[in-house]
Formats: structure tokens, sequence, C-alpha cells
């Protein structure tokens, strides 16, 4: 790595470190709406506890999801967008590695 890459490196990891301590406020940020997951449920026709199994999640959880007491994050919000965009795709996946 040449020095002129090095140093841009270096200061992009400095900045980095300035937003995360609060020192300074970051150029972009992104934030992604909350899936509905009461209207995806819906939107294929499960119960709680089939789409909580599917999903593999407690039916507490999916409960608190609903309800807004808590939300998705990471791979369960991944998750929960591919059932709503392709549900059948993910039913197929889903089942062949429970076999």
């Amino acid at each position: 790595m040449n020095k002129e890459l090095f140093n841009e490196l270096l200061d992009s990891v400095e900045e980095a470190g300035e937003i995360h301590r609060g020192e300074r406020a970051s150029s972009r940020e992104f934030n992604f709406a909350d899936p509905d997951v009461r209207a995806i449920r819906k939107q294929i026709g499960f119960s709680q506890s089939k789409f909580s199994a599917l999903i593999g999640v407690s039916i507490r959880t999916l409960q608190n999801w609903e309800q807004g007491h808590r939300h998705p994050t990471g791979p369960a919000k991944v998750l929960l967008k591919l059932v709503q965009s392709n549900p059948e795709s993910v039913f197929t996946e889903l089942n062949e590695n429970q076999l």
C-alpha cells in the first residue's frame, strides 16, 4: 500500500473514532423502516404460532414485534423482508434445510 493511501485510510479510521465518541457528526446516515410484521404475516395467511415457528422466533417475540413493543433487527429484519417479497422461495428454502 502506498503512503498516500495509507494516510487516507488512517484519516478515515480517526474520523470514525471521532464520530463514535460523539466528537463529530457523521456526514450521512441511513435509516430503514421497520417491516410491518403483522401485515407480512397476514399477507401470507399464517397464524402467529405458525409464522413464529417458520421464522424461528418465539411467539412472544413475534407478538412484541406486532404490538410495537420491540422491533426486529439484523437477520430477522432481512428474513422478514425476504418473506414479504417472495414468501414461497423462503418457505421452500427453510423447509429443505430442516430435513
